[in-house]
């Protein structure tokens, strides 16, 4: 199951993450998973992204392999070389508005180009938030799955922004963010947690501009998944159960719903250790590996890792709180700076990154659905505790001490390692994940 016969028509999946580095990385693995089991792979980032990966990974970072291939078009955006993420909302607009063209270009000029070496294009596998994508695979009338990188609770956060406009909650008063009406208990969204709080969904919502572009963004990009032929979520059943299943009821039965976290543990099980195909890297910036060596040095669970993901930054005073907070817990720590991380230049990464690391977490949520995974984490999950807004090193140091020594750190390291015990056993040879991966790619891409 899952793979392609060795006397069949090799099919092509053209595969498009959004261009950040938390969308390329997860799409780069499952076009690997895809390679693998005998898929010709295109993999388009934006020429920005394309030149940024040319300058962190080497001049042939990009050569691609046999069956891999790698291409670029325009963001719609002024050329710039920044090594920096852009700035999201723009990026959202251009990419939505002038995109779909430079990408249907694309797939007519592969089948302009077939051959034994490149076949036809037989499917598409683009990020969610790339939702124009669909428009193409219909003109050229293959199927087209939609990856949804993040959580489940966070895809549902989104599309209760309808009920926001219906209820009349967005746009908010001015008062409104500030007054403690962000605090109110929401228990109206049916498939989300009891504990959520209107603070806790995704931040966009937070304007009093009834055009704000963000809220309309997001709403549009989660409710077209119900127009793909299938939902690809990096999550696992056992994680998020009462989120996918309200997903299963607002989706039409046309989209089927495959759930294949964690992403990074089932391409481990897949892909061949050090073969040329596991060597392709999806890093943006520069990778530094000095730090390796003192990390070996350390007892195991004794190093505080410090990551803001790849779209927060802070204030150089924010900065200072957190260096002064992680000095003064008396713990070892790993901090990862990038060099836009300054204003000008975190958020929370996806929990899964946590659960399979089998470690809890110190949450600072920045935007986004980071929110509500942030509330997930804490009251749903059990496997984190949360910076305030207003970071201040005393609690930094307080919430570092109690996550690595104190009774709720221990029992957040006990919770983790039950689901890390669930999100493994998921990735197994023959397990749902697996056999999910499976059915998406007999019953969506070959079909």
């Amino acid at each position: 199951m899952g793979s392609i016969a060795a006397d069949g028509d090799k099919p092509h999946a053209v595969c498009m993450p959004f261009p950040a580095q938390g969308h390329v990385t997860p799409m780069l693995k499952l076009a690997k998973i895809l390679h693998h089991r005998g898929f010709h792979i295109t993999f388009v980032n934006t020429e920005f992204n394309h030149r940024r990966l040319l300058r962190s990974r080497g001049a042939a970072a990009l050569d691609g392999l046999p069956g891999f291939r790698f291409a670029a078009i325009p963001d719609g955006l002024p050329p710039s070389d920044a090594d920096a993420t852009q700035d999201v909302p723009p990026l959202c607009r251009s990419t939505r508005e002038t995109c779909l063209p430079h990408f249907s270009r694309l797939l007519a000029d592969l089948n302009a180009n077939a051959s034994p070496e490149s076949p036809p294009v037989t499917c598409v596998v683009a990020d969610d938030v790339m939702s124009f994508a669909v428009d193409a695979a219909r003109e050229f009338r293959v199927p087209c799955a939609l990856f949804w990188t993040a959580s489940a609770c966070g895809y549902m956060g989104y599309r209760y922004y309808r009920s926001f406009l219906e209820k009349g909650i967005f746009p908010l008063k001015e008062e409104q963010l500030t007054n403690g009406f962000l605090d109110a208990p929401v228990d109206w969204t049916p498939g989300m947690s009891k504990h959520l709080r209107l603070k806790d969904f995704p931040s966009f919502f937070r304007a009093t501009d009834p055009d704000e572009y963000m809220f309309h963004f997001a709403l549009h990009v989660t409710e077209r998944l119900a127009e793909a032929d299938a939902a690809v979520l990096n999550t696992f059943d056992e994680l998020e159960p009462e989120a996918l299943d309200a997903m299963r009821a607002m989706l039409p039965p046309s989209v089927s719903i495959h759930t294949i976290g964690p992403l990074g543990f089932l391409a481990e099980q897949v892909v061949p250790k050090g073969s040329p195909l596991d060597a392709l890297g999806s890093n943006l910036w520069k990778e530094d590996d000095s730090c390796f060596g003192w990390l070996d040095g350390k007892p195991p669970r004794s190093v505080v890792f410090v990551n803001y993901g790849s779209v927060t930054v802070m204030t150089n005073e924010e900065l200072v709180e957190f260096a002064w907070g992680l000095a003064n817990s008396g713990h070892d720590f790993l901090w990862i700076v990038r060099p836009d991380l300054i204003h000008g230049g975190g958020g929370v990464p996806h929990p899964l990154r946590s659960i399979v690391g089998g470690v809890p977490m110190v949450c600072w949520p920045f935007f986004a659905e980071q929110q509500t995974n942030c509330r997930y984490k804490r009251t749903g999950w059990g496997i984190g505790a949360e910076i305030p807004d207003d970071v201040r090193r005393g609690e930094v140091e307080a919430l570092i001490r109690e996550a690595m020594d104190g009774e709720k750190g221990r029992e957040m390291r006990r919770r983790v390692a039950e689901l890390r015990e669930s999100a493994v056993a998921s990735g197994q040879q023959g397990d749902r994940s697996m056999q999910n991966l499976d059915r998406l790619i007999d019953e969506v891409l070959l079909a």
